[in-house]
């Protein structure tokens, strides 16, 4: 037994003589620390509790027996297990090989028979295509039969008379023929489409010729002005049933031909017919040698189809359209018709128009008479917008550019003769009051109305591109007028022409024209802003031109008031060299009057003033003497106030001349013409001071302009309000100071 008393230390070395335990001190300390620290645990310092080694010691040793165990099973069991793969493994190994030798094989056997097959695969295809070849021509000649049963049913039926029957079985045909279109049988398909045709030629041929008779009938065509008989014919609802019977016959073969394409589609069969005897009678009068075919005389044809269009109208809308109704087509026989004659309309403009570009006489003449003719047929013949009418035909490129040169030309000479036609620069209406507020000069409003027509005559053409070319050229006159307005005369009336140019709403209704045009238009003729600046005003078309005329307007104004002040400033030298320094004072006159130097000027200010207003406008004459006030105030304030010294009696004289008569002189045209003397009536104010109010603010105002210069504090109250107080809110306290040193009454002087 081993006891502590001894001095043994359990963690030594010597403590046990396990082979376990040397190997754990050998190998591994960590080992080693963990042991000690296990005993430590189950035993501790307790000496009594060494009894527990024992059984400790024995359940160590039955813990490492099962350890063992299941070392030794483990060990036993994995050998069998890698074994048992290893067999599987092989096992697969051998059936994959198996599977891969007879997959050659089978390969190999394949091949054999594909090769001894394939002579029979040959003569195989070789039947099949023979068999697929036999088959098409079957199809092929079924199809030729069914054509042949067909025609044959065509035939039999035209010789019976059922029509009907003959329109359907040419509708099968035609029904046919389009199912062959994707079809390569050229051959077949010309076969079938000369059938047709032959056939549909035959039943319209014959259905013509009735429709005709029926036609004739009734009196048809319209050359004049259709009569009413005074009781229709006894067989009238026969001739009526005929009618309709045939229209519709006509309507059903035309569903049955194929339609060339086209932009338009192609006349309804009755309408075609009907056209049969007008286009024979146009083309004889209007084609060939003729002497109704004349160039210089378009409105002949153009006036003749307009009537047949007019004299057909009842027919068509009482005969024609009810039966296009009950036939379900949706056609309006009128405008029908219209299309049919304004075919041969077209086909004639497009011949002359050409031949006729050398000739500008001529050529004017067709495009008004064209013109003329388009508005008829939209208007009188309520022809769709839609549907084109001839005005295409002048927007061709060679057409177009003639017409702007012959436009450009010819307004040129007539603002050539209209600036020197007798009366040009007068009025009108100058004889009416309340009319002439502008007093607009006869050649500006005979422009305006130059460019009136022209508006007129480019506003319905259907090419955007067309219009802006026009508009262009419509800016291009505004301007050379402006140009001629500066060199022909500088007097009131060209002052009247520019401003009333400027006043006309006639831009705006270009310029929204031009807008309504699209952006993408108004962009590429004319590379201006963008379209919704013009739409909303912000920028304008006619910027440059109108900004152009309101600087004639100033220019023409300035000169007109530059002469008449030339003439004021003539007459006013008396009055400026006047004695203004030993005038006498107020006490010593019995009463006031006007300065007899001063008459010759407030005269010719009054003479001016009724020539302006008489000779001008309203409005420009309010800008006139509210202008002539403006250099009238500058040159008194600077002429005669600053350019004298006054005494007491001078200064009350020149507020007397001022107040009590120049002024008058504008008050006819406003309450408060001083309000346009600010410069005389405020330095008027400065110079009637009285003394002691004048020393007081001489004072102020130098000792103002001394702290200024020295950067001292304001003095209070400033000068701008003593000077407010005074009435003065022009001058500056400067100029007050100015006028102050002009008094000569000064006590001590």
């Amino acid at each position: 037994m081993v006891s502590f008393e001894d001095g043994e230390d359990l963690s030594s070395p010597s403590s046990t003589n396990s082979p376990d335990t040397d190997m754990v001190s050998e190998n591994s300390g960590e080992l080693h620390d963990c042991v000690v620290d296990f005993l430590k645990t189950e035993v501790g310092n307790d000496v009594k509790s060494l009894r527990k080694v024992g059984d400790m010691l024995e359940k160590m040793r039955e813990e490492n027996k099962q350890l063992e165990e299941q070392v030794m099973m483990i060990s036993s069991s994995v050998p069998l297990k890698v074994s048992a793969a290893l067999s599987a493994a092989e096992e697969a190994r051998c059936s994959v090989e198996n599977l891969l030798q007879r997959e050659r094989e089978l390969s190999s056997t394949l091949q054999q028979h594909l090769q001894e097959a394939q002579p029979w695969m040959d003569r195989l295809g070789q039947t099949l295509g023979h068999v697929d070849t036999i088959e098409r021509h079957l199809k092929y000649l079924q199809c030729l039969q069914h054509i042949e049963e067909l025609s044959a049913l065509v035939q039999q039926c035209l010789m019976t008379n059922s029509v009907w029957e003959a329109i359907r079985a040419v509708d099968s045909m035609a029904a046919l023929d389009a199912q062959l279109q994707q079809s390569g049988c050229s051959h077949l398909k010309a076969f079938l489409s000369e059938t047709l045709v032959f056939w549909h030629k035959i039943i319209k041929d014959r259905l013509a010729s009735d429709f005709e008779e029926v036609l004739t009938l009734l009196q048809w065509p319209f050359i004049s002005p259709p009569t009413q008989s005074l009781a229709p014919p006894a067989n009238s609802q026969e001739i009526s049933s005929q009618l309709e019977l045939l229209a519709t016959q006509l309507l059903a073969l035309q569903t049955s031909y194929p339609s060339p394409l086209t932009l338009s589609p192609p006349l309804c069969l009755p309408i075609q017919i009907m056209l049969l005897p007008l286009s024979k009678r146009f083309r004889y009068h209007f084609t060939g040698n003729r002497q109704t075919n004349s160039l210089s005389k378009p409105e002949w044809y153009l006036t003749q189809v307009l009537m047949w269009m007019g004299n057909s109208s009842a027919f068509m809308d009482e005969k024609i359209q009810p039966i296009l109704d009950r036939a379900g087509a949706n056609i309006n026989a009128r405008v029908e018709l219209c299309r049919g004659l304004l075919s041969l309309v077209q086909e004639k403009v497009a011949s002359d128009a050409p031949r006729l570009l050398y000739d500008d006489s001529l050529f004017c003449h067709l495009v008004e008479e064209v013109l003329q003719f388009e508005k008829e047929l939209r208007s009188s013949q309520l022809y769709p917008a839609a549907l084109p009418g001839l005005l295409h035909l002048l927007v061709e490129d060679a057409t177009l550019q003639k017409w702007l040169t012959v436009e450009k030309k010819m307004a040129v000479e007539k603002v050539d003769a209209i600036l020197s036609a007798e009366g040009a620069w007068s009025s009108q209406y100058r004889d009416i009051s309340d009319v002439d507020e502008l007093k607009a000069p006869d050649c500006a409003e005979t422009f305006m109305t130059l460019l009136l027509v022209i508006t007129e005559r480019y506003r319905s053409l259907p090419c955007p591109r067309a219009q802006l070319k026009f508009l262009e050229l419509q800016r291009e006159l505004i301007d050379d007028f402006r140009i001629r307005l500066t060199q022909v005369r500088t007097d009131p009336p060209v002052l009247h022409a520019g401003t009333w140019f400027s006043s006309l709403n006639f831009f705006l209704q270009l310029q929204q024209m031009a807008v309504s045009l699209g952006e993408e238009q108004v962009l590429g003729a004319l590379g201006l802003m963008e379209v919704g600046r013009l739409a909303s005003l912000e920028d304008s078309l006619f910027e440059g031109l109108l900004a152009l005329l309101d600087r004639l307007r100033g220019d023409m104004m300035g000169r007109l008031l530059d002469a008449v002040m030339r003439e004021i400033r003539e007459k006013a030298k008396p009055y400026c060299q006047d004695r203004w320094l030993s005038l006498p004072s107020l006490c010593d006159q019995s009463i006031m009057s006007l300065s007899s130097s001063a008459c010759p000027m407030m005269l010719c200010v009054r003479d001016r003033l009724l020539y302006l207003h008489q000779v001008l406008s309203l409005p420009l004459f309010q800008l006139a003497w509210q202008g002539l006030a403006e250099r009238l105030d500058s040159f008194l304030y600077q002429e005669v106030i600053l350019s004298n010294h006054f005494n007491e009696g001078g200064a009350a004289q020149l507020q007397f001349d001022m107040t009590r008569n120049l002024f008058p002189l504008f008050g006819h045209y406003c309450k408060r013409p001083e309000n346009f003397f600010k410069h005389v009536k405020e330095a008027c104010v400065i110079l009637c001071l009285n003394v002691g109010s004048a020393l007081l603010l001489r004072d102020l105002l130098r000792e103002s302009e001394e702290e200024r210069r020295g950067g001292g504090v304001e003095v209070n109250p400033s000068p701008q309000s003593a000077l407010n107080e005074l009435g003065v809110f022009r001058l500056a306290p400067c100029d007050v100071l100015i006028l102050l040193n002009l008094r000569a009454s000064w006590p001590g002087q």
